[in-house]
């Protein structure tokens, strides 16, 4: 399922940050629509614009210190399309340059963030920051709010993609329920659960021996811990992933000893691969996409795919990684500096 969704701000003082914003949509597979290109002069400008919008199944709106009119998000509104807001954080670093000096406009911006805080937003600091925090709004509110979007297609719905669509639109209602009976509540504890996840991939390693192309038995056992393993593997499985095949790559990946070639049919236990794809499976990092253990043939291998959830984790283990290294960066003595000398 695809969505429109709709990026309004200024255009001057967040150039870049739009870019980022459209770069994320669509990454998540969805469709990002602006207004940039069209000729503000043009006779049919605003009746182009409103039917832009009304076509759109999500608004994103991105403000830092310049008031902009609101004719866009009024039409979002109106028409009762989901608006989330990124609003600038008061602690973030921002030019002088880029915000307003009139009294008047910046009362009324500030009444206009307020206003857009009684709805779905999220503040925001840096760049990094601001993709993150627009990746979570939208998944979100993909739960709680599902639009109808759409599905490329050039035939007629076969039965059994019209029964997986209604399971899935099951799901999704009962997702919105959970998500309205736990209210406000229900974001902080997804919080806290993936980051008990990530703490237990951190905690826990597994043992992966390598069998060598002129080997005669299993050498070179390492430890890992399964943070590596699922942060090495979530590229890959982006697309299906046969379990012989993830245990070609990880013998690739992590083979310690470069000098000698892994053989190419299970270069690592099978037995060990089939645990850690057990464990991600427990932990809805990931997910078999041929079938159901008891229906398969025993000599069809299992095929497994990442999850949204997982990517959504992985995105999370990310940020982190970028968080840190921006601190670690912004820390680091200047060399003109005297702790540097």
């Amino acid at each position: 399922m695809k969505h429109h969704i709709f990026v309004a701000s200024t255009l001057d003082d967040l150039k870049n940050e739009r870019k980022e914003i459209i770069r994320i949509i669509m990454e998540m597979g969805h469709i990002p629509v602006t207004v940039d290109f069209l000729d503000e002069k043009a006779k049919n400008a605003a009746k182009l614009t409103q039917k832009i919008i009304e076509e759109c199944d999500y608004f994103i709106l991105l403000t830092a210190y310049k008031f902009c009119p609101t004719t866009e998000y009024s039409i979002a509104s109106q028409k009762g399309i989901p608006v989330l807001a990124l609003i600038i954080d008061e602690k973030a670093r921002w030019k002088s340059a880029k915000k307003d000096n009139d009294p008047e406009l910046i009362k009324k911006l500030d009444d206009f963030k307020e206003k857009l805080k009684q709805g779905s937003f999220q503040t925001w600091i840096h760049t990094v920051d601001l993709c993150q925090k627009a990746q979570n709004l939208l998944i979100e509110e993909f739960i709680i709010n599902t639009r109808p979007g759409w599905i490329k297609t050039n035939k007629t719905l076969d039965i059994n993609t019209a029964n997986e669509l209604s399971r899935l639109s099951s799901e999704n209602s009962v997702f919105r329920r959970q998500f309205c009976c736990y209210g406000p509540e229900a974001t902080s504890k997804l919080r806290d659960e993936q980051k008990r996840i990530l703490k237990l991939l951190a905690l826990n390693r597994v043992s992966l021996s390598f069998y060598y192309a002129s080997g005669e038995n299993w050498e070179n056992t390492r430890q890992f811990r399964e943070i590596r393993i699922f942060k090495l593997l979530v590229p890959e499985l982006s697309t299906g992933k046969s379990t012989a095949e993830i245990s070609r790559f990880l013998g690739t990946v992590l083979n310690p000893d470069l000098d000698k070639t892994i053989r190419n049919d299970y270069p690592t236990p099978s037995n060990t691969i089939k645990k850690i794809m057990a464990d991600f499976s427990i932990l809805n990092l990931v997910k078999r996409i041929n079938g159901k253990e008891e229906k398969q043939d025993e000599k069809q291998e299992e095929v497994w795919e990442i999850t949204e959830y997982g990517r959504e984790l992985f995105s999370k283990y990310r940020l982190r990684q970028l968080e840190k290294a921006l601190v670690k960066k912004t820390e680091e003595p200047n060399e003109e500096s005297p702790a540097s000398v």
